[in-house]
């Protein structure tokens, strides 16, 4: 995500959410297992995360659901997520 759409989806959220709430995170990773840590290493031991794989085995969804104090630790996890290679946000 660049700065412009994190400032954008911070603007949303602070308009639209109430905090502290249960946030959704989902993304999508090739299905291997060092991508898989990343992604699941951006969330608290406390957080609810569901995977999934796609039809042919090639990638992965994770959901994460998971208490957030305000907007600011929301972003704090796009910001680390991007630097996984490859990932995409949902």
């Amino acid at each position: 995500m660049t700065d412009k759409e994190l400032e954008g989806l911070r603007n949303k959220l602070l308009e639209t959410t109430s905090f502290p709430t249960v946030y959704m995170f989902k993304f999508i990773v090739q299905a291997d297992n060092r991508n898989i840590a990343l992604v699941e290493s951006l969330f608290s031991e406390e957080a609810e995360i569901l995977t999934k794989q796609s039809d042919k085995g090639k990638y992965i969804s994770i959901t994460s659901k998971q208490v957030v104090m305000n907007v600011d630790e929301i972003i704090q996890v796009y910001k680390k997520a991007a630097d996984i290679k490859g990932i995409l946000f949902l």
